[in-house]
């Protein structure tokens, strides 16, 4: 039998239309965006292009598209180019179960002296919209909420805190590194200051993102050299990749609608094996509203790795908690900030995506559970 990739929220595989527009600016159409000779000319306008066509998926400008080399790089440019455009520190305000490229930077904008405001979460990773009333009050630099949770699926009410981030004129930044192409994301209809993407998790190559920033939005660089993508990220920008990025963006966007009603469904579908072939299992977020290829569960009487490792050798890719935390000896903080971290039990993380069929999420379905039994007797 064939393997079944079910880890699509680690990474997804680059799609074929993608990877034809990269091939040109691999080859022949070699040259240097800041180069003024043809070969150069050609490079840029390919460049703005593809910096254009983002925009417009996003309802955004030209001007407030900076390519960067993944999403988060982005993060990281959000929260501490905020942190740095300020004299005095400002605190920096997030919810308690974002992805460590925002926690991280906020942390290292704590060690150099900014306050930082960690935003509860209910049960189900809910952010607790009250007590951003009470943060804004400190008039922080910026506000960071992520769209959708990149380990348990749950989305926040994006629109609600931004807007009352406007009001309060407070710079409000959201990671949709895990959203894209799975909702509807634009910032003309929701009223973002800063924007993280990355392409590899819709289908685009890794090693490229993108942070928009709302035409007045003040950030300072963090790397120093020419003056390329508005002097916020020197370095010769990568044609291909920006190519790559505009490809993946516009197919996940035309795609979106139904592809969220048929990742729903199988992702329902896995759920519903689970819940009924595995005794005592629970669904991590499953009272809110999620990302549509998402589930997180917890089985108890189970170790982690020894689960992970035996439904790999079974053909099935899952992860414990989010690629970036592979390895990691400490519980999820994510299921922690949300009191679901259970002794004894093991929390994986399945995902599905458009390569996914309805047979593999039946398979997915019907012998996980059997997976999941022999690790329990071994035990």
């Amino acid at each position: 039998m064939q393997p079944i990739y079910l880890d699509h929220a680690a990474t997804t595989p680059v799609r074929p239309e993608v990877r034809e527009a990269m091939l040109p600016w691999l080859g022949d159409r070699f040259g240097n965006p800041s180069s003024s000779h043809r070969w150069g000319r050609e490079a840029r306008a390919a460049l703005e292009e593809a910096r254009e066509r983002v925009a417009a998926v996003l309802g955004a400008r030209r001007s407030e598209i900076l390519f960067t080399a993944c999403g988060t790089e982005s993060d990281n440019l959000a929260i501490l180019g905020r942190v740095h455009a300020h004299d005095e520190p400002r605190a920096v305000v997030c919810s308690a179960i974002e992805h460590k490229a925002v926690l991280m930077a906020a942390k290292q904008a704590h060690r150099e002296g900014v306050p930082m405001v960690l935003l509860g979460v209910d049960t189900d990773g809910r952010v607790d919209v009250d007590a951003l009333d009470e943060a804004i009050a400190l008039r922080p630099c910026v506000v960071s909420v992520m769209w959708g949770n990149n380990e348990v699926g749950t989305l926040q009410p994006v629109r609600e805190l931004a807007e009352r981030c406007r009001a309060r004129d407070v710079t409000f930044h959201s990671d949709a590194v895990q959203a894209f192409g799975k909702v509807r994301i634009r910032v003309d209809d929701v009223p973002c200051d800063l924007l993280a993407l990355g392409a590899h998790k819709f289908g685009g190559p890794k090693g490229v993102g993108v942070l928009y920033i709302r035409d007045g939005v003040r950030l300072a660089p963090l790397q120093f050299g020419g003056g390329q993508e508005h002097q916020l990220r020197p370095g010769t920008e990568s044609v291909a990749d920006a190519v790559a990025f505009a490809t993946a963006m516009e197919l996940a966007a035309a795609e979106q609608a139904a592809e969220t009603r048929r990742l729903a469904r199988l992702r329902d579908a896995i759920e519903r094996g689970l819940c009924a072939g595995v005794p005592g299992l629970t669904v991590n977020g499953a009272g809110a509203d999620r990302l549509p290829h998402i589930t997180n569960v917890s089985v108890p009487g189970v170790d982690q790795d020894a689960l992970v490792v035996a439904l790999d050798l079974a053909g099935f890719a899952v992860s414990v908690a989010s690629a970036c935390q592979s390895g990691a000896t400490q519980p999820s903080h994510v299921l922690a900030a949300m009191g679901r971290i259970i002794e004894g039990a093991a929390s994986i993380r399945v995902s599905v995506g458009r390569t996914t069929t309805d047979e593999q999420a039946r398979r997915a379905a019907v012998e996980i559970p059997g997976v999941v039994a022999r690790v329990r007797a071994a035990a």
